[in-house]
């Protein structure tokens, strides 16, 4: 079984952010969150983490944009996409991606965390 030992969350929401940071970290998870894709990409470029959170509507590079990129990257990378504003071809652009799990704002930590289990089963 795999675990979770570094989730990296990227939402330009900084109460977003800040609340889904402070909540995993509460759950025992080393926690890191970015504003946007690219920022997201630079700092996976140094560092392995186990998880990516990430919104789908950001500026700069959306989540879509940057689900490409991390997959062209680091493609055994799973990811988590959130959003306040998706609609079902978001959901399947996002699921054909490689998106594990498609979860809308605002997340109900309960959801996350078995979302999360089902990922590292």
């Amino acid at each position: 079984m795999q675990s979770i030992d570094r989730i990296l969350i990227v939402d330009d929401e900084e109460n977003a952010r800040i609340g889904l940071s402070k909540l995993l970290s509460q759950e025992g998870y080393e926690v890191d969150s970015v504003a946007n894709g690219v920022e997201a990409l630079e700092y996976l470029r140094k560092q392995k983490v186990s998880l990516v959170i990430s919104d789908i509507n950001m500026p700069e590079m959306n989540g879509l944009a940057f689900l490409r990129h991390l997959h062209d990257e680091h493609p055994d990378t799973r990811v988590i996409m959130i959003t306040a504003y998706g609609g079902v071809d978001t959901y399947l652009d996002a699921m054909n991606l490689g998106a594990m799990e498609y979860l809308h704002k605002p997340v109900r930590l309960a959801e996350l965390k078995s979302v999360m289990s089902k990922i590292v089963n």
